[in-house]
């Protein structure tokens, strides 16, 4: 019997490399067979900074000091991640991708939204009525998808036949504006300064209270009730582990991930959770 086909949707650029490298090797390891797709069918490329960590200290303006890293070190890709992302760039299912239009739900067995959060490569993603149009025909097919961090929301955008959201009566996680407000607090406040809103994909107009425009408020709102959309209970085991952005879960330590699975739809808030979230995918497709 073929191996099952899971199809992995990302940006030409930006998409966050723990995400997407960790996710591929876990369900490459599960005999899964792991096919992408691009707006325009060439190889996506993941957010710099997110592998390097140069640019996200205060003086990474600086050509000289770029290379000198302390906030970067903390807030870049694990090395797990980094050294699973430089094996996926030599696969040669990542090399060749389709296109969104080319996208047929018959074709796959499963479906996996990655996120990213750097407006310059995301909002091209998020906003592509392809790709929005394919989610939501393959959420109405009831074969699994997985969707983390910001790929919640492309999915809370994509329409079902109803016209509403495909996440309408679903229960899921995202990214938390505590988390995306801590990280946007940090990099503005103490790194990124001249590049303030690197971790906020689409920022307030004016009016809109504070947070009206992150994930969790926008996926919050395509729900049939706000309180579909799952946080971490106070009464949750490791709670402070899972809900302070310092620990990530790994291979060996679910502990720290938040995971939220409805069905065949399984999600999670950051690459934080992505061993956990992986795994718990391939389990759907076994």
């Amino acid at each position: 019997m073929p191996a099952k086909t899971v199809l992995l949707a990302l940006p030409n650029r930006d998409f966050d490399p723990s995400e997407v490298a960790i996710s591929w090797q876990l369900l490459r390891a599960a005999g899964l067979r792991v096919r992408f797709a691009t707006a325009d069918g060439q190889a996506a490329v993941g957010d710099p900074l997110m592998l390097s960590g140069a640019g996200l200290d205060p003086w990474g303006w600086l050509p000289g000091l770029r290379r000198l890293k302390l906030l970067g070190l903390l807030l870049r890709a694990r090395r797990a991640a980094r050294e699973a992302y430089a094996r996926m760039l030599m696969d040669a299912e990542f090399r060749q991708p389709l296109r969104y239009e080319q996208l047929t739900v018959a074709d796959f067995d499963g479906l996996l939204l990655p996120g990213g959060h750097w407006a310059r490569g995301m909002r091209a993603y998020l906003e592509s009525q392809a790709l929005q149009a394919f989610v939501g025909a393959f959420f109405a097919t009831n074969k699994p998808v997985a969707a983390i961090c910001h790929g919640v929301l492309l999915a809370a955008r994509s329409p079902g036949a109803d016209g509403r959201s495909a996440l309408y009566g679903r229960k899921t996680t995202a990214l938390t504006w505590a988390m995306e407000k801590s990280a946007w607090d940090l990099t503005r406040f103490y790194g990124r300064f001249w590049d303030p809103d690197y971790y906020r994909t689409y920022r307030e107009a004016p009016g809109q209270p504070s947070g009206y425009m992150s994930v969790q408020a926008e996926v919050s709102r395509a729900l049939a009730s706000p309180a579909d959309f799952l946080e971490v209970p106070r009464d949750a085991p490791d709670r402070l582990r899972k809900i302070s952005g310092l620990h990530r879960d790994s291979l060996s330590d679910s502990r720290p991930a938040w995971v939220v699975c409805d069905g065949n739809y399984v999600s999670a808030r950051w690459p934080g959770d992505v061993h956990t979230f992986a795994r718990r995918f391939a389990e759907l497709l076994d």
